[in-house]
């Protein structure tokens, strides 16, 4: 009598040889962990929530323009004109083109800045914010045409502006035009402040070059993030020029604030309060019509 039945087994084939080196390094998925630019330590992506600040030190991650508009506005606010303007090759740049389309193809934006309505604590506002990803948010004729729209619709409507800004200054592949942008963003916040209205530049990581002596630094009332990087040329240039060592924290917004460039630093999670107050001093909660 058979106490087991014959089964019909199949061969497996034997296992991949894993070497050594394979066994003793660690798997980690892409996106677990990133390393904060300011203190060096990793952090746990499930720590850092969508205001993007490094647990450990306070630092602030860059964010893109729609994270920010999205901790900013209030819900389902943002009315975003002027998306489709794109830049040309004014200057024949060699390859310009490609590296627009790079950018673009990366951020889903069509440039450097987005613009357009919203409301915040419910005051109408027109707004503006920059967006570092895209060719380190450098200001070219597009950057500047939109922004000088902005503040010019905000005139037109009598609504206060808000700017936010981060770049790496004026866009070198367009030459002199890109500078043109520092005086045509400068003469339409004239008119805007003559028309006796409210701007609000709110600095971010990092705001330098021809935005800086700009636009970023002509507000009513200037705000900043933390530890923020904020001035004209690199420290390195400035070094050489006057053959002196500058202090370590030169170029931050602490150091800004301690010497009366700007108004006060705020901290993300205490942005759009801190915007709601200044609105609530200066402006009255009115409807416009756009278009």
């Amino acid at each position: 009598m058979k106490l087991f039945k014959k089964k019909n087994y199949i061969r497996m084939n034997p296992p991949e040889v894993i070497s050594e080196a394979e066994l003793e390094t660690p798997s980690i998925p892409d996106g677990l962990w990133i390393k904060c630019n300011h203190c060096d330590k990793t952090i746990y992506t499930k720590e850092i929530n969508e205001y993007k600040i490094c647990p450990n030190c306070g630092y602030h991650f860059r964010l893109t323009a729609r994270e920010r508009i999205f901790l900013t506005v209030d819900e389902n606010s943002f009315e975003e004109f002027d998306s489709n303007m794109q830049a040309k090759n004014p200057m024949d740049y060699p390859d310009y083109d490609k590296i627009i389309e790079k950018a673009q193809s990366k951020t889903k934006l069509k440039d450097a800045v987005m613009t357009g309505y919203c409301k915040i604590g419910g005051y109408n506002v027109v707004l503006a914010v920059m967006d570092s990803y895209f060719m380190m948010a450098s200001m070219g004729s597009v950057v500047g045409e939109k922004i000088t729209r902005a503040i010019e619709t905000a005139t037109e409507k009598k609504l206060p502006i808000i700017i936010f800004t981060a770049s790496g200054g004026a866009r070198m592949q367009e030459g002199i035009i890109s500078l043109m942008q520092m005086a045509k963003t400068s003469s339409a916040l004239n008119r805007h402040g003559k028309a006796g209205l409210l701007y609000i530049s709110v600095i971010t990581d990092p705001t330098t070059g021809g935005v800086s002596a700009s636009f970023a630094s002509l507000g009513d009332i200037i705000l900043s993030e933390p530890k923020a990087t904020i001035g004209f040329a690199g420290r390195r240039v400035i070094e050489g020029t006057i053959n002196e060592k500058l202090p370590e924290e030169f170029q931050t917004a602490e150091f800004q604030l301690e010497h009366g460039f700007l108004d006060k630093i705020v901290t993300r999670t205490d942005m759009k309060n801190t915007l709601i107050q200044i609105l609530k001093l200066h402006c009255q909660k009115e409807v416009f019509e756009n278009g």
